[in-house]
């Protein structure tokens, strides 16, 4: 059985090690956040603070962009589109890596404390009953202060994330 994981699309094309993990995993990606993709391929804004990295994401986000909209990937997208919290059949990334595209739909649950796209993250968390991984380590906090109900993994404790299921489900 693969571990699963709520994420943005930006978090495959930032952290490579993603793509590559050591046993099978899926990330269900909010369809918003593939939208992002395009705002931030487009975008003047840096992503990262050095050059080289900012211009390497941005190549990244450009090649998976590509990768969503190549034909057999496109329709298995669209195919969620017309149904809210449809989800996609899984899009694979490599040997152990998959995509499910989620059309979650942002109700407005968790109000001023969290922003649209965050939303549609701990809603798919709670829905799905899978933790969510980020990089934003202020987003963690506003779900530990507000006591929100989903479990949460900083991508630098990925390795950490991906045991933790083999050690619950071992016990």
């Amino acid at each position: 059985m693969s571990r699963q994981f709520v994420t943005e699309a930006v978090m495959m094309a930032i952290y490579g090690q993603l793509l590559i993990p050591r046993s099978p995993v899926e990330y269900i990606v909010p369809y918003t956040t593939v939208m992002e993709l395009y705002e931030l391929r487009d975008s003047d804004e840096p992503l990262m603070s050095h050059a080289e990295d900012d211009q390497h994401v941005k190549l990244k986000i450009r090649e998976l962009i590509a990768y969503f909209e190549e034909p057999l990937n496109s329709k298995k997208i669209n195919r969620c589109l017309n149904i809210p919290w449809a989800k996609s059949s899984g899009i694979l990334l490599g040997s152990h890596a998959q995509i499910t595209i989620i059309n979650s739909v942002d109700n407005a649950t968790y109000g001023e404390a969290f922003d649209p796209i965050e939303t549609e993250l701990l809603l798919t968390s709670q829905r799905e009953k899978v933790p969510i991984l980020t990089d934003q380590f202020e987003l963690i906090q506003r779900i530990i202060e507000g006591g929100v109900p989903v479990q949460v993994f900083d991508i630098d404790d990925f390795d950490f994330a991906m045991e933790e299921e083999t050690f619950r489900s071992s016990h």
